[in-house]
């Protein structure tokens, strides 16, 4: 009986992202968060954009929580290659990004500058966002 040659990275489907996020709909660790309101794929170019903008913005003070993880590899044949020859070679990972799921948050900061920081991450993303406080936090 033939084996199945062993490769790096598993081999995934597309799948189909329907409903809201089942989890990380919460804030959870910080005081101030952006939730996305639409279902996206977010690379990690992106996620790194975005946290470069807010952490600048913040001017490195606080502190910055990332809520999702570049998990899933999105694989892409070269150029001008023919049908067949296998699954092409991962270029990129993306996070799979629910309505509902908690993309960032962040604690630390007053919270005008939470939410100038948390809108110049959002336009580094590629869905749009909700910018959201903890319930309990006093003005």
């Amino acid at each position: 009986m033939l084996q199945p040659k062993k490769t790096k990275y598993r081999k995934m489907q597309k799948g189909r992202m329907k409903g809201n996020t089942k989890r990380g709909a919460e804030l959870a660790f910080g005081s101030f968060g952006i939730k996305a309101l639409d279902t996206c794929w977010i690379t990690g170019r992106q996620i790194e954009a975005a946290r470069q903008a807010i952490t600048r913005r913040m001017k490195r003070e606080g502190q910055l929580w990332i809520r999702i993880f570049p998990d899933k590899p999105i694989t892409k044949k070269p150029a001008e290659v023919r049908m067949g020859k296998g699954k092409g070679a991962p270029e990129y990972f993306v996070a799979r990004v629910c309505p509902g799921r908690i993309i960032f948050e962040a604690d630390g900061v007053h919270l005008d500058t939470a939410r100038e920081a948390m809108r110049l991450g959002a336009q580094k993303l590629p869905i749009t966002t909700k910018f959201v406080v903890r319930k309990d936090y006093v003005y």
